[in-house]
This record gives structure tokens, C-alpha cells and sequence, in this order.
């Protein structure tokens, strides 16, 4: 069957691909699915600092540069291919997007996560126009416009950062007194005279109209007050939820909805291996995910090997 292949990859983000790159050179026939578009959280990070050997470089150009090596070695990748049904206990395991099946010996789930929703009122209705999870997507519509980001996390602050390129003010509203976000970006924000930041306060609201975002209504946690903050554009970053409902609970996964493994990236089903931020790990960066992918990778080559040789 053509739809039959030694590895299929679910994700094609920083995991998916080192997974792939590995997989492929490793000799095994690999197919890499991805929802969306290739790269994952890198599509939406402006600048990577931390990412060993690629300085200063933009998360969607190490994107582009991971997806060329790995289709180098003959590894496909299909986007827009969305996992609608799977069974992980049959051998082949069999994947479904939509009218289409495809078959695999081994699995890897590297299916990332998305960010999470604020709940609001107002969130939802104006998405698209002026609520936003994606500076480096929509940063460019909002010249000479006053901003609020959401959240006190590295993603926030260096998002935050990122947007005075384009703003005329960038305010982050934060729920507790103390930022999270690694120190050099603390600074970094801090330092710039287009942000200013509003401690111990959540959004209650995002008000609007059909025309756009027009103010938020904040809570101040310590004494309750509520008042209404004009802005024209709110940019969300609250943490982030691991992509495992299509799994349908066929692999152990923990309260949070990550995925269970053990230091091989084993799952509790043989040859159903993850790797990046859809399982439990206490570190979510573009390198700990590559690294999660030629780990799960090499075991994928190990178990087809072996299910060959019986």
C-alpha cells in the first residue's frame, strides 16, 4: 500500500521534524502529518536566542531550515492533515485524516500545543479583529497602536518586546506582582520606553465592536476595583494545552493532558513513542523538543528492526 510506512510522525514542529530527519537517515519509510502549517510554536516566535548555533535567527527561518534537512533524507510531510480517528493497539497502527488511512509500524506523537484561551467575554467575537495569540503573525497590523499583551511568562514578555516595533505603547497586564519570564527578557521589556506593565490584574473583559478592539476591563485581585483600559489590539499569552484529544485515551497521558513516558520516550503502548511539549516535560523549548525527537526517533528504528527480524 502506498498509505504504508515504517514511521508516521504526528506534528511538524521542532520534535516532529528532528523525528523525522532521524527516522528517515535511519532508513525507515517516514511520513510526518501536521494539522497546520510545519514548524509549530516556531511559526509564532519572532526571535530565538537559545537555540544552539542559530543566533539571532527567526523561529519560522529554523522552521524552514528543519523541513529541508529532513526531506533531504526522503522524509514526506503532509500539511493541512488533520488526525480524526487512530488505533494505536493494532499492528500496523492505522491513523485516519479524514477519507484517508494510513498505515505504520511504528508512531511518534509530536503534536505540540496550542495556547490557551483566556474564556472572556469578548475574546471569541473579536478574534481576528484585535484579539490575538501571534505577534510575529499580526504584530505588522497594529502601527502606532496602543497594545495590551496578556501574561507573565517568557512567551509574553518576549512577544511584548517584539510588538514596539510596530506599536506606539505595549502594556502588559499580569495577575500576579512578579513577572516568570527568563531575566534577560525581563529586562529587555522593561528597558524600552514604549512598555509599561499593570501588576496583580486580570481581564474581565475585551470590548469592541465590529470595527475592532477598544478597551479591556481589568480587575485589580487585591482590591477588587474594576475599570475600563483603552487599547486597540489584546495579545493572549497564558500558557499553553498539549494537542492529545484526538488520541481518545488510547495512550496514558496525566491531569494535565500531557503524555506519559519514560526516558525513552516510550508510552504505554509498544511502538507508540512522543516527544516535545505534548508530553510530560518540565522543559518546553525548541532544543529539548529536537532533542525529545532523535530520541523517540532512534526508538522507533529500534522497534521496527526488531518487529522485521520476528
Amino acid at each position: 500500500m502506498t498509505n504504508e510506512y515504517d514511521c508516521i510522525i504526528i506534528g511538524a514542529g521542532p520534535a516532529g521534524l528532528s523525528a523525522g530527519l532521524y527516522a528517515s537517515r535511519g532508513n525507515l519509510k517516514t511520513l510526518i502529518l501536521e494539522k497546520g502549517i510545519v514548524g509549530g510554536q516556531l511559526q509564532v516566535t519572532h526571535e530565538i536566542e537559545n537555540y544552539p548555533g542559530m543566533d539571532h535567527m527567526t523561529g519560522p527561518q529554523i522552521s524552514d531550515a528543519m523541513e529541508t534537512q529532513t526531506k533531504r533524507f526522503g522524509c514526506e510531510v503532509i500539511t493541512n492533515e488533520g488526525v480524526t480517528a487512530i488505533d494505536l493497539k493494532s499492528q500496523p497502527k492505522k491513523i485516519t485524516c479524514g477519507n484517508k488511512t494510513y498505515l505504520a509500524k511504528s508512531v511518534v506523537i509530536a503534536s505540540g500545543s496550542d495556547h490557551n484561551h483566556l474564556g472572556v467575554p469578548g475574546e471569541e467575537e473579536l478574534g481576528g479583529k484585535g484579539v490575538s495569540y501571534c505577534a510575529v503573525c499580526d504584530g505588522a497590523f497594529f502601527k502606532e497602536k496602543n497594545l495590551v499583551v496578556v501574561g507573565g511568562g517568557s512567551s509574553a514578555v518576549e512577544e511584548g518586546s517584539f510588538l514596539t516595533k510596530f506599536a506606539s505603547k505595549v502594556t502588559l497586564i499580569h495577575r500576579r506582582n512578579s513577572l516568570r519570564a527568563e531575566r534577560i527578557l525581563q529586562d529587555r521589556f522593561m528597558k524600552n520606553p514604549k512598555t509599561d506593565v499593570i501588576w496583580d490584574t486580570v481581564v474581565e473583559s475585551i470590548n469592541g465592536d465590529m470595527l475592532g478592539v477598544t478597551s479591556v476591563t481589568l480587575k485589580n485581585m487585591k482590591t477588587g476595583e474594576t475599570s475600563d483600559f483603552p487599547c486597540d489590539g489584546v495579545f493572549i499569552y497564558v500558557g499553553l494545552s498539549p494537542n492529545t484529544q484526538f488520541l481518545d485515551g488510547s495512550v496514558k497521558i496525566d491531569g494535565s493532558g500531557k503524555i506519559i513516558s519514560n526516558e525513552k520516550m516510550e508510552t504505554n503502548i509498544p511502538g507508540i513513542f512522543v516527544a516535545g511539549d505534548v508530553r510530560n516535560t518540565p522543559l518546553k523549548q525548541a532544543v529539548t523538543a529536537a532533542s525529545d525527537g532523535s530520541l523517540a526517533a532512534t526508538m522507533a528504528i529500534g522497534f521496527v528492526e526488531a518487529l522485521e527480524s520476528t
